[in-house]
């Protein structure tokens, strides 16, 4: 019995380890271990103790997050050489060893000094032996095994996303899939129910569902419309344990919204609509505007708006205004109060997109009647035609009819109407209108040759009411009448060579008429009666509307007749015939031997006097030479210095000269007059110098007289005035200095100038008192030989 016992247990421990032992090493520790035990039982019978290594075994599994208060015993080493006597020595390797895993060296003992997560690591794989401590060799071969952490249920179930959001048409059935949620659970799956997640709806009941597995969620209720509710937010619980109590659970929220499905028809608000139209309204002129609601979006809210029929259908039309989705009616045709005053429009809505799966719902469109009046406008008056075209005779007379233009008023009251025609468009008033029945007529002659179209504008206005008027054009044509005779088409330079011979062709004529005949021209021509049997020329008609110049005798001497006038009558063919005599001017000239002219008679007058071309040539050069010289010497006499007249040394007038003017320097003496200084008692007159020739005589300014007894200074002063006031001063600056020695001098005036206006002699006798300084000026004016002198 107790050998039965003893091979259950080693075969319990064998399979054990067998199942968490490394597959190569498996097999090798088990049969060393089987292999001991074996030996241990032949040696000592003691089968029943051996079993104490199926703890090994049985201890390799920890539970994770152990919260208690000594670390976790994980197991025991233990070998059978181990006597007890602390010689063995136990070592512990692989992961965590040390740190994770503490082992007793002396004991076996295994114990985890730490907490351990599942989650983060799900086994350790380590390695014993046993070493002797004496002689340091293993008595136990190195054996691998492994610690699997049990899992327990510590992590709650966590969505993918914290919020999901999803859309699904209205409408839809009950069971459409909306969207799928997925939780996940870190436990260990393999192991109990702490990864089994059930999903379940907290929120949303009863529009949707979720499926308890696949957390798929799906429509709960019928026919759902967004035009009801759009927006739905459901919350989904995950939880694991199987759903059971006591299992953990997480949430998410998906926000779902309705998608919008062609499923409401357009609906007008009102049955029927009024507007009003004057009837001046131009075509295109918007009058109104109708909508029809739906109350869908998008695409399945776009409308298209039509007439179906009505009496108006033809005058009125409606677009759609893609913004607004409104229906505008407009003006098609011009309106007319005097033919319709009221018009009746039926007006239909559709849907442009409608959903084939809701047709059984009922047509997607609607109608509504439009009603629309006219309105009575005064209006302008209407011509009879657009325009008018009026053909007339050139040759018309001043005063008649040419044309009538017809305008008459509209509305109902028919007011009386007066013509006018715009002198803008009729400038040289040529046209004029008979204001009560609008005949036109002519005020002046016609010319179609200088004008061949009129175009003027006529107004028609309401006499009653000035404002309200309307133009029209007029187009009046001006029809040819034969008044213009032909003539030469240019003028001919006709040339006849001294040598020609009889027959010969030398000029080819054709002419021009301003009319235009409705035939064409045709023109004839002929040699004036006087000249018909011409004794040197003749004209041949080509009928072609030309005419050939031929000579009629051999040779043609230019000393005898230079020059030869042809005169030629030429005929038009319309009515009445018109024609005109063109003289051509035949000239007779040298020619060479194949009829190329050389020279004529003008160049052979200059031929005698033998004057050629280079003596011309040459007397013009003298003609500029000698004018090129007369320029210039007049402009070098113009540049010499001009000399005073009086030159002597003995003139005795004091000349002050200042020579820091910016004026006429030397010769600039005209400021001032020392005569007229020196005698304040003369009359004021502006004199012209005598010691220069005049240039140019300047207007002589008059001033104001000094009267006898006036003083000096006061005549300084006053001149001084003058010269600032006076306009025809010169530009430049000139400085005048008045030799002034004031009032009652003790020696009088010493200068000889005042002489001048004195009628005797003056006696200088009293000179010579004066001292040695002043003998030479008594010596000059002592006596009366000296005055001679």
């Amino acid at each position: 019995m107790r050998t039965h016992t003893f091979l259950t247990v080693l075969l319990w421990s064998s399979v054990f380890y067998v199942i968490h032992m490394t597959p190569s090493q498996k097999r090798t520790n088990k049969h060393s271990h089987s292999e001991r035990i074996t030996g241990l039982s032949e040696n000592d019978g003691k089968t029943l103790h051996r079993t104490k290594r199926g703890w090994m075994w049985n201890q390799f599994f920890l539970l994770e997050e152990y919260t208690g208060p000594d670390t976790q015993y994980v197991g025991k080493l233990h070998t059978d050489q181990d006597k007890g006597d602390g010689n063995l020595k136990y070592i512990l390797t692989g992961d965590g060893a040390g740190s994770l895993f503490i082992i007793d060296e002396n004991t076996g003992d295994i114990h985890a000094a730490k907490k351990l997560d599942r989650e983060e690591k799900s086994l350790y794989v380590l390695r014993a032996k046993a070493i002797d401590r004496k002689t340091g060799r293993q008595v136990e071969p190195e054996s691998e095994f492994i610690i699997k952490i049990h899992d327990i249920n510590d992590n709650e179930p966590k969505f993918t996303k914290d919020m999901y959001t999803a859309t699904i048409p209205e409408m839809s059935g009950v069971g459409t899939s909306v969207i799928q949620v997925t939780a996940t659970d870190a436990d260990d799956a393999n192991y109990g129910n702490s990864a089994k997640v059930v999903y379940s709806i907290l929120q949303g009941q009863p529009y949707f569902s979720v499926d308890p597995e696949t957390g798929i969620i799906k429509t709960a209720l019928p026919d759902m419309s967004r035009e009801n509710r759009e927006q739905y937010q459901v919350v989904i619980q995950a939880k694991d344990m199987g759903g059971q109590m006591g299992g953990l659970s997480g949430t998410t929220t998906v926000n779902i919204t309705l998608t919008d499905v062609n499923d409401n028809p357009p609906r007008f608000p009102q049955s029927s609509y009024q507007f009003s139209s004057p009837e001046s309204a131009p075509p295109g002129t918007p009058l109104g505007r109708i909508k029809a609601n739906d109350p869908d979006v998008g695409e399945n809210a776009e409308i298209e708006y039509s007439i179906s029929n009505g009496d108006g259908s033809d005058m009125f039309d409606i677009i759609t205004d893609k913004d607004t989705q409104e229906g505008i009616i407009t003006v098609k045709k011009h309106l007319d109060f005097e033919n319709k005053v009221l018009y009746t429009l039926r007006v239909e809505a559709t849907n442009t997109h409608p959903d084939p799966r809701f047709l059984q719902l009922g047509p997607f469109k609607d109608t509504a009647l439009v009603k629309i009046s006219v309105e009575d406008i005064d209006e302008p008056p209407v011509f009879s035609r657009p325009w008018y075209l009026i053909e007339v005779d050139e040759d018309a007379k001043e005063g008649s009819i040419i044309g009538q233009v017809v305008a008459q008023d509209p509305d109902v009251a028919k007011n009386a109407i007066k013509y006018s025609v715009d002198r803008h468009t009729d400038l040289d008033r040529i046209f004029n209108i008979y204001s009560g029945n609008g005949s036109l007529f002519l005020s002046k002659p016609l010319d179609r040759e200088e004008t061949p179209w009129h175009n003027i504008t006529v107004i028609a206005t309401e006499i009653n009411n000035p404002k309200q008027s309307s133009q029209i054009s007029v187009f009046i044509r001006i029809l040819d009448i034969n008044d213009h005779a032909p003539e030469f088409a240019n003028y001919y330079e006709t040339f006849v060579c001294e040598n020609a011979k009889a027959g010969q062709l030398i000029q080819t004529v054709s002419a021009i008429d301003k009319d235009q005949p409705p035939r064409g021209h045709k023109f004839f021509f002929e040699l004036v009666p006087e000249f018909a049997v011409h004794p040197n020329f003749s004209v041949v008609d080509n009928k072609d509307n030309t005419a050939g110049i031929m000579t009629r005798r051999n040779g043609y001497s230019r000393s005898k007749t230079s020059t030869y006038l042809l005169p030629i009558i030429i005929f038009d063919n319309d009515y009445p015939i018109q024609s005109s005599t063109g003289t051509l001017t035949i000239r007779v000239c040298a020619c060479d031997s194949r009829g190329n002219m050389q020279s004529c008679s003008a160049e052979a007058l200059l031929l005698p006097a033998g004057l050629s071309t280079g003596a011309l040539v040459a007397i013009l050069l003298c003609i500029i030479i000698l004018l090129v010289l007369v320029v210039l010497f007049t402009a070098l006499k113009r540049q010499r210095k001009k000399e005073p007249l009086i030159i002597s040394k003995d003139d005795v007038r004091d000349n002050i000269v200042t020579y820091n003017d910016e004026g006429g320097g030397e010769e600039d003496t005209q400021a001032f007059d020392i005569g007229t200084l020196r005698n304040p008692e003369a009359r004021e007159e502006s004199k012209m110098r005598r010691d220069v020739i005049p240039e140019t005589i300047f207007q002589i300014r008059r001033t104001a007289p000094l009267w006898e007894n006036i003083d000096v200074q006061d005549f300084i002063h006053r001149r001084l005035k003058e010269n600032d006031l006076d306009p025809a001063a010169p530009p430049y600056d000139s400085l005048a200095t008045y030799a002034y020695e004031g009032n009652d001098s003790i020696a009088n005036s010493l200068s000889s100038l005042e002489s001048l206006t004195t009628e005797g002699n003056q006696d200088y006798d009293y000179l010579s008192d004066w001292g040695p300084r002043f003998k030479k000026l008594a010596d000059m004016y002592g006596g009366e030989d000296s005055d001679r002198d």
